[in-house]
């Protein structure tokens, strides 16, 4: 029961940020750069399988190294940030399967919330906490960035910044999201309750709200199934953000 509620504690605090971010991510035509982030993550995972330390720790180095060359690329070039982003989880994912352990390659795919300790849910929720305000204070700028660049920066705004702050943003996200739903299935925690909330809402200000909401609720429902049923959690959080993406396909019709 306590590693039960450990894991509802970590995946609620992750499915919130994650909806939230999405919400912005969808609004930037971004939702699926996740995926490939995630994908980047690889590396770092197989080695924290290898080596026994915790998958998230791995992560993070490779997939903010991935995410700062993808933003110094892009200064550098003119080419659009979804084909940086290509080019750079490739690269991380065919170093990654050179030394994967084979045994290892569900848990580095998928993800196991199982595995979820009480320092693990305490860092998770002081950093999902963290990045909700970084995501809060930030929103407003990338929406006008993406209405208009030349307009952004004649409002003052420091385009080059606000985009690295995004992107680690991802980032971060995408190293916690690894813990529960691996790296294969990243740009789903993002990308469906995002567009679930697309579907329902009529200003901005819902949009985000119910982004975050469908997040945290498609996060509970699935580790509820998970301790039900014994299927791995990671699917079962994405199949239910997908239900509840049909739902409000059917209430949008309506």
């Amino acid at each position: 029961m306590e590693q039960f509620l450990l894991s509802l504690i970590a995946g609620i605090f992750i499915g919130g940020v994650a909806g939230y971010l999405g919400t912005l991510m969808l609004s930037k035509r971004m939702a699926l750069v996740a995926g490939p982030l995630g994908h980047l993550t690889l590396p770092g995972i197989a080695l924290a399988l290898i080596y026994g330390f915790d998958v998230s720790l791995g992560a993070f180095p490779f997939v903010i190294l991935g995410v700062i060359l993808i933003w110094f690329f892009e200064t550098r070039t003119k080419l659009p940030m979804e084909a940086l982003t290509a080019i750079v989880f490739a690269s991380g994912v065919a170093v990654a399967f050179l030394f994967l352990p084979i045994a290892e390659a569900e848990t580095a795919l998928i993800g196991d919330i199982s595995k979820v300790g009480f320092w693990d849910t305490l860092t998770v929720s002081f950093l999902c906490l963290f990045l909700f305000m970084v995501i809060k204070k930030i929103y407003s700028k990338m929406i006008l960035i993406n209405i208009s660049e030349d307009l952004a920066i004649a409002e003052g705004v420091n385009v080059k910044k606000y985009n690295l702050l995004y992107l680690l943003s991802i980032a971060i996200v995408v190293a916690l999201g690894v813990k529960v739903v691996g790296g294969l299935l990243t740009a789903a925690l993002v990308a469906i309750p995002a567009a679930t909330a697309r579907n329902l809402s009529k200003n901005l200000f819902q949009f985000s709200l119910l982004g975050m909401l469908f997040g945290v609720v498609s996060f509970i429902f699935g580790i509820f199934l998970f301790k039900i049923t014994g299927f791995p959690a990671g699917p079962l959080i994405i199949l239910v953000s997908t239900f509840f993406f049909l739902i409000s396909l059917i209430f949008k019709k309506i």
